[in-house]
């Protein structure tokens, strides 16, 4: 009967990140640096870049962009991971 309820269970871990995956994705972030402007999903998926097309200043954004997504997204998660107290987060 263990393996029943740990199969529920894993299931329902499933369900819960899939529902988050599809909650970051709709989460707009607009990251403004240095002249160029970034929009990123809190699932990290870039949606545009404008501005100056310099390399370096694109880079510096994206990776603005990354940061602030990792931030959304870590909050988003505590409920979900309930206190398990993972490092980081």
């Amino acid at each position: 009967m263990d393996n029943l309820k740990q199969l529920g269970d894993l299931k329902k871990m499933r369900d819960q990140a899939m529902e988050m995956q599809k909650k970051l994705a709709q989460i707009k972030i607009t990251i403004e640096h240095k002249g160029v402007t970034v929009v990123m999903t809190a699932d990290q998926k870039v949606q545009s870049i404008s501005g100056d097309m310099d390399p370096q200043k694109v880079t510096e954004a994206v990776n603005e962009a990354l940061k602030q997504s990792q931030k959304v997204a870590a909050e988003e998660m505590k409920p979900l991971m309930g206190g398990m107290g993972i490092p980081g987060m």
